[in-house]
C-alpha cells in the first residue's frame, strides 16, 4: 500500500508556488478567502493507520472429532442424524429422540461446565451499553444506531466455563468416531 499524501516540496520548488499564490490571492478574492480558512483551520491530524487484521487460529480438528466420537458412544447421534425419518410418525422419532436427547446431556455434565452468557431470564428488557461484547451478545432485529440499546433478550447464551475431554493415546485416530462392530 503506498501513501497517498505527497512528500513536502523542497525549499527552491516552494519559491514559485508562494508566488502563484501571492498572485493569485491579489486577483481572486475566492481564493484568498480559501487560503485565510486553512490559515485559521485546525492542523489536518493524521489518519491512524487501519488496526492489523488479527491472523485466524486453524482449529485442530481432533478434538471436534473427538467430542462427535462421545456424543455417539453416549447417544448415538450420528447414527440417529444418519437415519432417514422420514417414514417415521412424530410419535415413532419421540422415543429414539429421547434417547438421543439424555445421552447428548449426559455428555455435556460429564465434559464440559456451561454458564449462561447473559443472567437474566429470557423475555427480560435489558440495556446493552457502548462497549458491550459482541463477540458474546449478537443483535437481532432492527439494528440501528449506536448503544445504548434496549430490547427483550431471546436467548442467553451459552459460555463453557471448562472443557475435560478425555486425552487422546498416541496413534488414536481421532477420525474413526465410531468403530464398525462385528458380531461373531
Amino acid at each position: 500500500m503506498t501513501d497517498q499524501t505527497p512528500s513536502p516540496p523542497s525549499f527552491f520548488k516552494r519559491i514559485p508556488i508562494a508566488f502563484g499564490a501571492f498572485f493569485s490571492i491579489l486577483s481572486d478574492p475566492g481564493y484568498a478567502a480559501r487560503v485565510l480558512g486553512l490559515r485559521h483551520a485546525p492542523a489536518p491530524m493524521p489518519t491512524p493507520a487501519p488496526a492489523p487484521v488479527a491472523p485466524l487460529k486453524e482449529a485442530t480438528p481432533d478434538a471436534a472429532l473427538q467430542l462427535l466420537a462421545l456424543l455417539q458412544r453416549d447417544a448415538r447421534l450420528i447414527d440417529f442424524v444418519q437415519e432417514d425419518l422420514s417414514g417415521y410418525s412424530d410419535a415413532e422419532i419421540g422415543g429414539p429422540a429421547r434417547l438421543v436427547h439424555e445421552g447428548c446431556a449426559k455428555v455435556l455434565r460429564e465434559h464440559f461446565t456451561l454458564a449462561p452468557v447473559r443472567p437474566e431470564a429470557e423475555g427480560s428488557r435489558i440495556t446493552l451499553n457502548a462497549g458491550f461484547d459482541a463477540r458474546a451478545i449478537r443483535l437481532t432485529g432492527n439494528v440501528v444506531g449506536q448503544a445504548p440499546f434496549q430490547g427483550a433478550l431471546s436467548h442467553r447464551g451459552w459460555r463453557a466455563t471448562e472443557v475435560k475431554l478425555p486425552k487422546l493415546a498416541e496413534g488414536h485416530d481421532a477420525a474413526v468416531l465410531a468403530q464398525a462392530e462385528v458380531e461373531l
